[in-house]
């Protein structure tokens, strides 16, 4: 009777792992991942001080450096990270498409500059080592770097006027754009070091 009983005991864990077994190699199916960054009206304050904590980190992230060569392409690279963590379809989008646009601007301003006699590099942070930029930088020429700066600058400048300028349009958005555009603004203290 025991041997009975194992036997069909056995066979029943065997049906189930026969059958457990193809349900496990299929794909899951596609997965939707919502974030809602508005708390019932325009924005979410804690998102807002997200964001306007990493566009000051990313000044001094690029200060840090120490090398004012880098600088420009170091904004770009933190814009780059910044509009990379603002989601999709949220009240944001237009703050993430400026950031994005500026971001590249800077990126091919460095680029058309490049020192050739440098190599690309990737920078860590000296006081959290794990953070480091996602691409190596590129070092704009020194006899063109003060040109450089200020085209950099302008650029900037452009970036936070576009957010102010659509902000206009919108009472809910104005304090919050106006906050993002002073932000990416104050980043052209580090160009004029």
């Amino acid at each position: 009777m025991l041997k009975s009983i194992a036997k069909t005991l056995t066979a029943g864990v065997s049906c189930l792992g026969l059958t457990a077994a193809p349900a496990l190699a299929q794909s899951p199916g596609t997965f939707v991942y919502t974030v809602v960054v508005p708390a019932g009206e325009f924005g979410s304050a804690a998102f807002l001080a997200e964001l306007l904590a990493t566009l000051a980190a990313a000044k001094a992230f690029c200060r840090a450096t120490g090398d004012s060569a880098l600088q420009v392409d170091c904004l770009s690279e933190r814009l780059e990270a910044a509009a990379g963590g603002i989601p999709e379809g949220t009240d944001y989008d237009e703050v993430r498409s400026v950031l994005e646009d500026t971001s590249g601007r800077l990126k091919r301003l460095a680029r058309q500059n490049r020192d050739p006699d440098r190599r690309r590099v990737t920078v860590s942070s000296a006081t959290d080592p794990a953070e480091s930029t996602a691409r190596p930088l590129t070092p704009v020429r020194a006899s063109v770097q003060a040109a450089v700066n200020q085209e950099a600058t302008r650029i900037l400048e452009e970036a936070a006027t576009v957010l102010l300028r659509s902000a206009e349009t919108a009472q809910e958005r104005q304090t919050q754009y106006a906050q993002i555009a002073a932000a990416i603004d104050s980043n052209k203290v580090l160009l004029r070091s």
